[in-house]
């Protein structure tokens, strides 16, 4: 199975988010063992270090990729994810790169936890709770 793996689950992880760390792991955790392929778009990690850069060191924020990179699969955004998500004319252009990405890597789910930005996406979308109860 592929996922698509929505920004804010990887800063649950790597934030310690108190009443979001669990079930985020346990994503992460999936991935790392390959019991599910997980991708990130580069938009995710860009994303990620502009919310985190005043934390990070430059050696920190190389550390931080390459720890994912041994998870994960980085997905690029290019002009054809890019002219898709364009063409479908969503409010919030960084949820609609999300599931255009989730579209180009042909992910079965997005998993977020922000569902209600996610409902006119072509690729499902599942809270990390919601996508573990049903594996």
């Amino acid at each position: 199975m592929v996922l698509l793996i929505d920004t804010n689950i990887v800063l649950d992880v790597l934030l310690n988010r108190p009443e979001f760390v669990k079930d985020s792991a346990l994503i992460r955790k999936l991935c790392e063992t390959e019991q599910a392929k997980g991708y990130i778009s580069t938009l995710t990690y860009a994303n990620m270090m502009y919310i985190m850069r005043k934390q990070l060191t430059p050696d920190q924020i190389e550390d931080v990729f390459r720890k994912l990179n041994l998870i994960f699969e980085f997905a690029d955004f290019g002009p054809t994810v890019l002219e898709r998500a364009v063409n479908m004319k969503w409010k919030d252009f960084e949820d609609v790169v999300q599931s255009a990405t989730a579209e180009w890597v042909h992910a079965d789910y997005i998993i977020t936890r922000n569902l209600k930005d996610f409902t006119k996406s072509k690729v499902i979308a599942f809270t990390p709770a919601e996508f573990l109860a049903r594996i």
